[in-house]
């Protein structure tokens, strides 16, 4: 490595396309979810229960939300290697879309409180589910961001 200074040159020439592209596939992935979660939102609202296509789409906004979230702050980093920090807060991602899934979709595996042939009900606790699969998405996001460069610029501030 260089005496800890990261390549400032190779940040501006690749990464901000990265980070754009992150950017984007999230505001689509949000997007989606708002369509899947809250379709009234879009006057497409004709049901008073949450079924099963829009569970199927909630997540997968979610799921374009989390890979977005990814590439931008991994273009964060830059041709750095990534901590173990990091590394934890992708699994923490992984993780808590994979709890979300499988909460969201309880009844079709046959877990839940409608088991099919039965209309899939999303229920408060598949909604409980569901919404610490996102704290956990969230806590895996903070820990990716690439913090270790303000702390050493402000270090070599105070030489």
């Amino acid at each position: 490595m260089d005496d800890g200074q990261t390549n400032e040159k190779t940040l501006r020439i690749i990464m901000p396309w990265r980070i754009r592209i992150g950017l984007i596939l999230s505001t689509v992935g949000l997007l989606i979810f708002i369509l899947g979660a809250r379709p009234s939102v879009f006057g497409l609202d004709r049901s008073p229960i949450v079924g099963f296509v829009q569970i199927i789409t909630f997540l997968v906004g979610l799921g374009i939300i989390c890979i977005g979230g990814y590439v931008s702050l991994v273009s964060l980093w830059g041709k750095e290697p990534r901590t173990i920090k990091a590394d934890i807060g992708l699994r923490l991602v992984s993780t808590g879309f994979v709890l979300a899934v499988f909460s969201g979709l309880t009844d079709v595996f046959g877990f839940g409180s409608h088991p099919l042939p039965g209309t899939p009900y999303f229920g408060p606790w598949q909604a409980r589910g569901v919404e610490f699969g996102q704290l956990l998405i969230g806590i895996g996001f903070l820990l990716l961001i690439p913090i270790h460069r303000k702390l050493r610029a402000k270090e070599k501030s105070r030489k």
